[in-house]
């Protein structure tokens, strides 16, 4: 730190006021370094500067960093530690303890807002109506649990759009299967239908023995009114989820709501670990690996383990069992009381029964950081191996440290694009990923040019020293045979690179180098061609995702410009105002109206566009029944099938070795190794998950 840095530190040192908020640490990039929050930002940011201060040798070094700072004034503490976690969120600083969040964990949503509320998974929650639960970092556990609910409850799982005055004519394939209740057509009331979306809030909130006891009524309710067929319903729900509860060990005699925190830091790693105990019973488990949590203070990062996790957590127990004790544990629990609307109480059990929950959660967490630290060791051991390979299989004068894949996607030639996906150290490196719109070509299928083109923007950026294409890559990856190889060869040649480069043909998996008639010879489940259809998948989901959002954008575009009077200013007006075309067909035909630039006679076409279309869907759902009276199938009848054998359907899901690309779809978590887990339906509380192969679709 200069003398000139120095004295404009001391001079913003001055005039902090001793009040509460958040402090920004910038570098001289202005990059944010560190978020903190302080009682007194005076003395908390002083402390930072001050000689003989106790600090970790992590903050040294942040410190050593410092080109300024920047201050935020907030009217409480509480309100400084809400801020504070969201521009942890938001920056993601460099030197902060943070939970391990390379994606959105799931959670289950139930779209209270509607009047046949459904269950769906989300990735981020909202504030509105619905009710969230999550979130969970076990994908697989959240896909099983839905599809319990679907068999156990029968709650609509579709999108289609209707209501109680607006009912379709027939039902689809899930009712046949008992998988659906049928509100769409009107065999069930909302007031019905309300009471068992009751039933499926509280089995979601672990108030399994409460629910019991509401079947039960119900049943004896029924059969006494001899509706026999709803209490047979009623009956099979009911032991469904007493099968269920049989593998939930109790291990509580409190019949309370309480989440079971451990925090271990070791070797370099530390991981947090939270078990969800509800009415005295073992219901499931998370666990996040919380990055610069083993150079932290263990109090100081169990602090934001415990504040980061429940500022995502859509449900906050009466009890929260710590191993020791936290910072600010006033204003934590104040915090936690405005969440969850009533009392929160943090303890640190010292002995007895609650002492002994904190233990096992400890020793769950030290077994999950052992399996992942395993984990890591052999990733990277199997990476290495492949790179290996492919360098002596492909005579390359480099190990392979990075290696770029490029896919082309389009229908037609239409919307197309292409894809550059990168491998470091056999790791994606999603941050150096990059993806090409198709210009100056006819709109006609030509996979030679448009992969011409986006090789030549590609190695041409490099040439021309842009940061965001550079290095230069050790391998190129074709997706494609001989012919794509051949024109990207060319490209080389008019800009005078070389580099290697081969071709990965899809049918037989097979590896062609230019000059090469015959494919080399790379053994089929080998590492080094695993490497290269994992990385092939990744840059087709890549190109295939970016081609399917422009061709929804246009196809959005076509629609509203076929409507008369909706021109390019309104239409940019109605996407502004309800943000797709779906919330403007949830809207009223006054609600279309006040949208601006719009008047009641655009309005009224509007909607009568709109809604034509599902018109015409129920007819021909009519139609292709017949006067067989089959359903009309708004999803495929080999997917109802499928989804309709709960225990089969995760195993179908899973890849099988040395298998072709997956569908694409929700990333499963499937893609772990073995650990203790307590899973959220079947397992028991300590149980062991059997590792299995990678899938080639999970990125880690």
């Amino acid at each position: 730190m200069t003398e000139s840095i120095r004295e404009k530190i001391a001079e913003k040192l001055a005039l902090l006021p001793d009040k509460p908020g958040c402090y920004l640490m910038r570098d001289s990039q202005g990059e944010v370094l560190y978020v903190g929050k302080a009682r007194s930002l005076k003395n908390r940011v002083r402390s930072y500067f001050q000689k003989g201060h106790g600090r970790t040798a992590r903050i040294d070094r942040m410190v050593g960093r410092v080109y300024d700072f920047d201050t935020i004034l907030t009217d409480s503490e509480i309100e400084a530690l809400i801020l504070e976690n969201t521009l942890i969120k938001q920056h993601k600083p460099y030197f902060n303890v943070r939970l391990r969040d390379d994606k959105q964990y799931p959670y289950l949503k139930v779209t209270l807002e509607d009047e046949f509320p459904r269950v769906f998974i989300v990735r981020q929650p909202k504030q509105d109506e619905n009710k969230y639960y999550g979130p969970y970092t076990n994908s697989r556990a959240v896909y099983k649990t839905l599809q319990f609910i679907r068999q156990a409850f029968q709650l609509a799982s579709c999108k289609l759009q209707f209501s109680s005055t607006k009912l379709l004519k027939k039902p689809c394939l899930y009712h046949h299967i008992n998988q659906c209740l049928a509100p769409c057509v009107g065999y069930i009331s909302p007031e019905e239908y309300g009471a068992v979306v009751k039933e499926v809030c509280l089995f979601l909130e672990g108030k399994h023995e409460r629910l019991l006891k509401r079947l039960e009524q119900m049943m004896v309710d029924a059969a006494e009114r001899l509706d026999f067929e709803g209490a047979a319903k009623l009956r099979d729900q009911r032991e469904a989820l007493l099968k269920m509860m049989e593998h939930q060990k109790v291990v509580s005699t409190e019949k309370i709501e309480q989440d079971v925190i451990a925090f271990v830091q070791e070797k370099g790693k530390a991981v947090g670990q939270i078990l969800f105990i509800r009415n005295g019973k073992l219901i499931g488990e998370e666990h996040f690996l919380v990055e610069n949590g083993a150079e932290e203070a263990y109090a100081v990062a169990l602090s934001e383990l415990v504040t980061q996790y429940y500022e995502e957590a859509a449900q906050v127990p009466r009890e929260i069992l710590l191993p020791a004790e936290i910072g600010e544990p006033e204003v934590v629990e104040e915090w936690l009381r405005e969440k969850r609307g009533g009392k929160v109480s943090l303890l640190v059990p010292q002995r007895g029964e609650k002492r002994r929950l904190v233990e096992m959660a400890e020793s769950n967490a030290r077994e999950s950081l052992k399996q992942m630290t395993q984990r890591a060791s052999d990733e990277r051991a199997a990476a290495l191996e492949g790179m290996e390979q492919l360098q002596d299989v492909l005579d390359l004068p480099a190990l392979p440290e990075r290696i770029e894949c490029y896919d082309i996607s389009n229908i037609q030639g239409t919307e197309a694009v292409g894809s550059m996906v990168v491998l470091r150290d056999g790791k994606p490196a999603r941050d150096q990923y990059r993806r090409f719109k198709i210009k100056g070509l006819p709109d006609e299928p030509n996979d030679f040019l448009m992969m011409q083109q986006v090789l030549r923007r590609r190695l041409q950026n490099g040439l021309d020293g842009d940061a965001k294409f550079l290095p230069m890559p050790d391998l190129i990856v074709i997706d494609g045979g001989k012919g794509q190889l051949s024109a990207a060869g060319m490209v080389m040649e008019e800009l005078g690179v070389q580099l290697p480069m081969i071709g990965l043909a899809k049918r037989e998996e097979e590896v062609f180098v230019p000059g090469q008639s015959d494919p080399v010879d790379l053994p089929k489940h080998s590492p080094g061609n695993h490497m290269l259809q994992r990385i092939r998948d990744e840059a087709h989901r890549f190109a295939l995702t970016y081609h399917r959002t422009l061709r929804g954008k246009q196809a959005v575009v076509s629609m509203l410009d076929q409507i008369p009077g909706v021109g390019k200013t309104r239409r940019t007006a109605l996407l502004k105002q309800f943000g797709s075309v779906a919330q403007m067909k949830e809207a009223s035909e006054e609600e279309l109206a006040k949208a601006p630039g719009m008047n009641k006679s655009v309005a009224a076409s509007l909607y009568k566009a709109l809604h034509e279309e599902d018109e015409a869907y129920q007819e021909e759902g009519e139609g292709a029944a017949g006067d067989g009276g089959a359903a009309y199938l708004p999803i495929s009848p080999a997917r109802a099938a499928k989804e309709s054998r709960a225990s089969e359907t995760m195993e179908t899901l899973l890849p099988k070795p040395g298998g072709g690309r997956e569908d694409d779809g929700e990333e499963r978590s499937g893609d772990r190794p073995s650990r203790p887990t307590v899973d959220l339906l079947t397992s028991n509380v300590i149980g062991r998950r059997e590792p299995r192969r990678p899938s080639r679709s999970s990125w880690k």
